[in-house]
């Protein structure tokens, strides 16, 4: 019973510190884009997401916050492909809706311009 306890509650504080891992690193890159500093915000939500591998409903979050980095250093084109990923991914969430009206305003400012998907045509035989 004992050793029960014991795996019990180390599995427990692992569990805990992951979690307080992700929060710190999460944390960390908001407070680096306050900063306006974005290879610091980059490298953050990088830590942060390999802490949250086993939770994907945060990933939204994480890809908007790149985006938005990725604006401030005008690579326009590459913020619009995470914020698609945004809203094909996670359509129901508060990040695509989010991602839309980042997406919107990045057209309206002629900085990216989203292509049609190609046609797909049958093969003749």
């Amino acid at each position: 019973m004992r050793t029960l306890i014991i795996v019990f509650l180390s599995l427990l504080t692992v569990g805990c510190s992951s979690r307080h891992a992700f929060d710190r690193h999460l944390d960390a890159a908001y407070q680096y884009y306050e900063a306006d500093n974005c290879e610091r915000v980059m490298q953050s939500l990088s830590q942060a997401e390999r802490r949250s591998k086993p939770r994907s409903q945060v990933q939204p979050e994480i890809s908007l916050l790149r985006g938005q980095c990725l604006e401030r250093q005008g690579l326009f084109v590459d913020a619009g492909e995470t914020y698609r990923f945004i809203v094909e991914r996670y359509p129901a969430s508060e990040y695509a809706y989010r991602a839309r009206a980042r997406l919107e305003t990045l057209r309206q400012l002629g900085h990216y311009h989203v292509e049609a998907p190609p046609v797909v045509q049958p093969a003749k035989r």
